[in-house]
């Protein structure tokens, strides 16, 4: 295999003199096993730096030092989150659109896995017109050319959150599993409130306010 210590000797021994040496050299081996052997890890290391100076190829904490070289604190590594999936959350991120509804509802549906519902009240297609679909007695909601670049957001909390050890409402008891009073703060998830907000907050373009409300 090519950089392992055998591919090493023999490079070695087809610069040499072929007429220096037996058929059989035992003494010969072992020198050339020992330089062969050092080059082997010295190989082995230009391997692995050179790697790292790729995001495809990139592993362990380079990945984490890309990460943060891009985006500061933004983007940290997910608890347990293997490299391959960092590596994509990363380039993801990088060719993100932004500062558009549609860049917007595609940064939150990749974050959570629910798509988000956004309402603009200045946006006729959101809130129709007289006599129109969505007009008053149908569905669909108020307009106003009051509330200029605004919308109002509602985000999803990725399914599957909980917390560990204990049951849900009804479901705990004795004999049954356990229970206790809860709060938010003690739900564990890969996603947090604060990155749903951090998602928006880092999509809209500037003078935009979104009012965002995260839902189950």
């Amino acid at each position: 295999m090519t950089g392992d210590a055998d591919d090493f000797v023999q490079r070695l021994k087809a610069v040499l003199p072929p007429h220096w040496f037996g058929d059989t050299t035992p003494v010969l081996d072992a020198v050339l096993t020992g330089l062969a052997t050092a080059w082997t890890w010295l190989y082995g290391m230009l391997t692995y730096a050179r790697a790292q100076t790729r995001i495809a190829t990139a592993t362990d904490d380079w990945l984490d030092m890309i990460s943060q070289d891009f985006f500061g604190a933004r983007l940290p590594r997910r608890s347990g989150e293997a490299d391959d999936s960092f590596r994509q959350r990363i380039l993801l991120e990088i060719r993100r659109p932004r500062a558009t509804r549609p860049a917007l509802i595609e940064a939150l549906t990749d974050l959570t896995g629910r798509t988000p519902v956004i309402f603009e009240p200045a946006r006729p297609a959101d809130t129709g017109a007289w006599n129109l679909a969505l007009g008053y007695g149908a569905a669909g909601a108020w307009g106003s050319l009051s509330l200029p670049c605004q919308c109002f957001v509602t985000a999803f909390r990725p399914l599957g959150s909980g917390i560990a050890n204990l049951a849900g409402w009804g479901a705990g008891g004795w004999g049954v599993g356990a229970s206790a009073y809860a709060s938010l703060s003690m739900v564990q998830g890969q996603v947090t409130d604060a990155d749903i907000y951090a998602a928006v907050a880092g999509t809209l373009p500037a003078a935009v306010t979104a009012w965002t409300q995260i839902s189950n």
